[in-house]
This record gives structure tokens, C-alpha cells and sequence, in this order.
């Protein structure tokens, strides 16, 4: 253990040289953390939490608290391992850290379930802008990345919420193209994801380094041709993984817009 700090609610913040434990990216906390515990001696601590932090002059800011960008140079970037207050928690000590393997393959599958849906929705949309805008990893208008308010990894799932609103017609979609035909949307992007479910492709994640800061890309083999997509989550290795991925759409109204939710299903073997 390289940092033991006491936090404000009581809780001890645990910073250690290595760690297996995913955590939440404060930047944009779609996963959530792993599962996990600490081996103290004959003790197993649980993990409460686990969230980015940075340092910097000796003092320790954790997730929504960092005031600035992850990687801003001068700034240390670290996984802070919440335990409770009871914790026998000492620096210097030698620990064993175990993550619950099962979650952590549930929210991988989630994950690049969320992915795939992602992406076929944008190829299904396609036809739906009046007007060049930013393309995804497979050469698509990116409605995912334009319309999204909020995406949330779930254990073998994901819910993605869109807004439809004045800005995104004013960058040219024309929301009657996914309104006015939302079963047959649906359809439609399950049908692509049947077809690259079935394909067993390979998915990995790429990095440039080791560090916490440094770019990683989820990459897919699929059969138009291999994706990539920035992403620091966990992922399967295989759509070999999955028996299937099947989205639900529903569309509601909101304050000045229309909000679409997409809910994603990714079956394991």
C-alpha cells in the first residue's frame, strides 16, 4: 500500500502500486467499479469503491472532485480503493487484491454490448441527416455520440438515454426518421446485431501504455470491417462470448425535446 488517506465521511481511501480493480472515470462514469476485496494478512477487506483520484502537492482529490482534465500534466493520476472506517488498512503494507470475476464479466458483456448497439443504431439512422456531421468508427453519421445524454454499463445490459432536441435539428436529423418507424428501427438494428453476434468476432482492448491516463481503443473484427472506439471499460474478447444482443427502443416526451431510451441485452454463454 502506497497511501492510506482518511476521508471526510469517515471512509479510508486506499492507494496501492498495482491494482486489477476497475474504476469509475470520473471523466464519463458509464461502468461502474468492479467488485472486489482486499487481502490484509488473514483479513479480506471489501471494496466499497473504487474511483479515479489525483494528486497533486500531497493532496488527494477523488472523482467529481478532480478540478482538472485526467492526464493534465503535474498531476498524478490514481485508483483510490474505498474501505470502510473499521478497515485494518496500513502504508507499506503488502496486500492481495481479488475482484469478483462473475461481475466483472457481466459488465464486460454489457459494455461491448453497448458498443454494438451503438453502432447499429448509427448505421440504421444514417439516412436520417440532411446535413454532414462527425462519422463513427464504421464511417456512419455519429447519432450516438451527438444525441446522448446519459449511458449507463449494466451487468449484461446498457441504457442509453438520447435527447432529441433543437440542436440535434439544427445539426440536420430529421427525428420523424427514427419517431415515425421506432418498431421497425428496432428491428432493424437487431437484425445487424443477430448478424454480428453471429459472426464470433474478435474484440480487444488497445492501449499505448500502462498508465492510468494512457489511450485505450475497443476494437471489433466485424465482418464490414474491424471498429475502434476510445474507450477505458472492460470488455469480452470474443462476440463468441455472447448468445445475443438485442436492444428495445421508447421514445417520451421531455421539456423541449423528445427523449429516446435504448435498452440493450447482451446474453452470455
Amino acid at each position: 500500500m502506497l497511501h492510506v488517506e482518511a476521508l471526510p465521511d469517515g471512509r479510508q481511501a486506499v492507494l496501492l502500486d498495482l491494482t486489477p480493480v476497475h474504476p469509475v472515470d470520473f471523466a464519463w462514469p458509464d461502468q461502474g467499479a468492479d467488485r472486489a476485496w482486499l487481502q490484509v494478512g488473514a483479513d479480506q477487506v471489501p471494496v466499497l469503491d473504487c474511483v479515479v483520484g489525483a494528486v497533486k502537492d500531497g493532496r488527494l482529490h477523488l472523482g467529481g472532485a478532480i478540478p482538472v482534465k485526467k492526464g493534465t500534466e503535474g498531476w498524478a493520476f490514481v485508483v483510490a480503493h474505498i474501505v470502510g472506517p473499521e478497515a485494518a488498512v496500513e502504508e507499506g503494507a503488502v496486500v492481495g487484491v481479488q475482484v469478483d470475476a462473475s461481475h466483472r464479466a457481466a459488465l464486460s458483456a454489457g459494455h461491448t454490448g453497448c458498443h454494438l448497439a451503438s453502432l447499429a443504431l448509427n448505421r440504421e439512422l444514417a439516412g436520417a441527416w440532411r446535413k454532414d456531421v462527425a462519422l463513427d468508427a464504421a464511417g456512419h453519421p455519429n447519432f450516438d455520440a451527438l444525441a446522448i445524454d446519459t449511458s449507463t454499463i449494466l451487468p449484461d445490459g446498457s441504457r442509453d438515454v438520447y435527447r432529441l432536441g433543437k440542436s440535434l435539428r439544427r445539426r440536420g436529423f430529421q427525428p420523424e426518421e427514427l419517431l415515425g418507424r421506432l418498431p421497425d428501427v428496432t428491428d432493424r438494428v437487431n437484425a445487424v446485431l443477430a448478424q454480428w453476434t453471429a459472426s464470433h468476432a474478435a474484440v480487444a482492448v488497445e492501449r499505448e501504455g500502462r498508465g492510468l491516463t494512457d489511450l485505450r481503443r475497443w476494437t471489433c473484427a466485424l465482418p464490414e470491417g474491424t471498429v475502434s472506439i476510445p474507450c477505458g471499460g472492460t470488455h469480452v474478447s470474443s462476440l463468441a462470448e455472447l448468445v445475443e444482443v438485442r436492444v428495445h427502443l421508447q421514445a417520451e416526451e421531455a421539456a423541449g425535446a423528445v427523449v429516446v431510451t435504448m435498452d440493450t441485452r447482451s446474453l452470455r454463454r
